[in-house]
């Protein structure tokens, strides 16, 4: 195991008392960050990449990524600042699926047969619990990706056996009936609560499980079709939204108490086993409310009963409208969701498409989230992510003709953006080294260790490419030096956030971090234009006497009420005040 580095001993003591807004997380995904033990590249399964599926020159397969290198790599995750690391899911996975011609495999993590242990493409068991003491003797926090929502697609359907089944609706469909409504009457006097009379599953489709995997998904209940709701794709809308398979992948029947209480008792187990500190949950919009009701409180119950006081729980609302997404705090009792406003804004302004008065409004919002503005500073706010892209090639493609150094510039910007103003800022693995991208999906999930995907090495580089896990890399050191500058100040982390100026344009947008009872504010002054901007900016009247954080602020206030700052093209500096409020 890893030892925690020189300076670590204290962070590592009292790690557990830091707020979920304290955090930077690191993303990513095991497959595709380092390769520590060749041995178990294939899993451990014979015959070729369409049963083990392991094939690194294919960016549908896996490459070799595993708990050993990630381990291993721990002082670069944490060099650049990182003090939480987020892990795709690391739960054994069906290895290939799809059908023939469209294979793909379950090197992401989310085609989950077995709930209750590691993939063996990823390690072991004992190797997940290295990883995890080895990141809490450094002080750092470990979130699991986890999912509740489908499991991998082994569930069929004898109408469809080309597994392109269309989603068949309930009114269309109902419980009652075998196949439709004029279908044999079937599970008398169910109504959606009593699930003790759900006792036949084909009221939609006719559902089996081939003989060949009866037994593959573990725990055991979860081989029964009745535990799932078997209707078909979904087209993620209306109620196949929520009781659609998610591109064929069993949708389970999270309705039922039984399905309920199972997920409660595997994910738990893992907290009780683990310790660890926190779980991102994949597809949350695509589960029913009453789900997440009874689901959450009893995961932040059971980390509290293992000495976890602040568990980290965000969904995956994939959905750019806040009000969508802070409906998911309010009525589905989640704590946090992932920020895909602020995602699409904080891209909008970087890029020049929109005015930084974007960002005003976007805030604005953040009164709809649970707990109102104090709610919205547990939101993890990112940038791009493993299934739209790498803010590296939304910057690039919308700037086809711009200098390496405009590049640069925007790319920093935006993880300004992110890091300074509220939220919990995610780093996606290899934007620090410049990873672009350019495309969705595939194109966004490159390995940092040496790739043997051609595609990979055509990739343009955000301050040009240089060796894996360099940390000589330009964004590894502009992040590195953010992560600081944050972690050495309270107000950047905890602090309520006031917009103090905006522009219609690409230009000036301002904020301060205060800190309610305690003196002074930290100013974070942001230019989104091409030229340097000079410009008045309103603040507390006591912020008399200033210094800088970053770039070169003036030593006192023009007035009562004002500072006088000027900011170079495509960049930011920060102001604290050092006077009583």
């Amino acid at each position: 195991m890893i030892m925690p580095s020189s300076g670590t001993a204290q962070a590592s003591a009292d790690f557990r008392a830091r707020l979920p807004q304290d955090e930077v997380i690191y993303f990513l995904l095991p497959d595709r960050f380092e390769n520590g033990d060749r041995s178990n590249d294939t899993g451990g399964i014979a015959g070729g990449k369409l049963q083990h599926g392991f094939d690194p020159t294919d960016e549908g397969f896996y490459h070799g990524g595993d708990l050993a290198g990630l381990t291993a790599r721990l002082d670069y995750i944490q060099g650049l600042g990182a003090t939480a690391v987020w892990l795709a899911p690391v739960f054994r996975n069906k290895p290939v699926q799809g059908e023939p011609g469209r294979e793909f495999s379950g090197a992401h993590g989310y085609w989950i047969t077995d709930f209750t242990t590691v993939d063996p493409h990823f390690g072991t068991d004992a190797e997940f619990k290295a990883f995890v003491d080895a990141a809490h003797a450094r002080g750092m926090k470990v979130y699991m990706d986890i999912i509740a929502n489908h499991t991998a697609d082994v569930i069929r359907y004898r109408e469809c056996p080309a597994n392109d089944c269309a989603y068949r609706s309930r009114a269309d469909y109902p419980y009652s009936r075998q196949g439709g409504i004029e279908g044999a009457a079937i599970n008398a006097g169910f109504d959606g609560t009593n699930f003790e009379r759900l006792t036949r599953p084909d009221y939609a489709y006719t559902p089996y499980v081939p003989e060949a995997e009866a037994t593959v998904k573990v725990p055991a209940w979860l081989n029964d079709p009745i535990y799932y709701h078997n209707r078909g794709d979904t087209t993620f809308k209306g109620e196949s939204s929520l009781d659609g398979d998610f591109a064929g992948l069993d949708d389970l029947y999270t309705e039922n108490p039984r399905v309920v209480q199972g997920m409660i008792e595997i994910y738990g187990d893992w907290i009780d086993r683990y310790g660890i500190d926190g779980f991102r949950i994949d597809t949350a919009r695509h589960v029913n409310s009453e789900f997440w009701q009874a689901f959450v409180p009893a995961m932040l119950e059971r980390a509290r009963a293992k000495g976890i006081p602040n568990f980290h729980i965000f969904g995956e609302v994939y959905d750019h409208d806040p009000g969508i997404l802070a409906r998911f705090t309010q009525v589905d009792r989640y704590p946090a969701v992932l920020d895909f406003a602020f995602q699409t804004t904080a891209t909008d302004v970087a890029n020049g498409v929109k005015g930084t008065d974007a960002l005003a409004r976007l805030y604005m919002a953040d009164a709809l989230y649970a707990g109102g503005e104090a709610g919205a500073m547990q939101l993890p706010t990112f940038l791009g992510n493993h299934d739209m892209g790498r803010i590296g090639g939304f910057i690039a493609k919308a700037h086809p003709d711009a200098s390496a150094d405009e590049l640069l510039a925007r790319t920093t910007l935006a993880h300004a953006l992110m890091m300074f103003g509220r939220g919990v800022p995610t780093i996606y693995y290899g934007d620090e080294q410049g990873f672009a991208g350019i495309g969705g999906y595939g194109a966004a999930r490159a390995d940092m260790f040496p790739s043997q995907v051609a595609d990979y090495a055509t990739h343009p580089r955000i301050g040009g490419a240089g060796q894996p896990f360099a940390t000589s890399a330009p964004m590894y050191r502009r992040l590195a030096e953010m992560a600081r500058i944050r972690a050495a100040s309270p107000a950047l982390r905890r602090g309520r956030q006031i917009v103090r100026a905006t522009s219609e344009t690409p230009g000036l947008f301002a904020v301060s971090r205060v800190i309610d009872g305690e003196p002074g504010e930290t100013l974070i002054i942001y230019n989104s234009a091409t030229t340097p901007i000079t410009v008045n900016i309103e603040v507390a009247t006591a912020s008399q006497d200033w210094s800088s954080l970053r770039g070169s602020c003036p030593a006192t206030a023009s007035a009562p009420g004002s500072i006088r700052v000027t900011v170079p093209a495509l960049d930011y500096m920060i102001c604290v005040s050092k006077d009583p409020a």
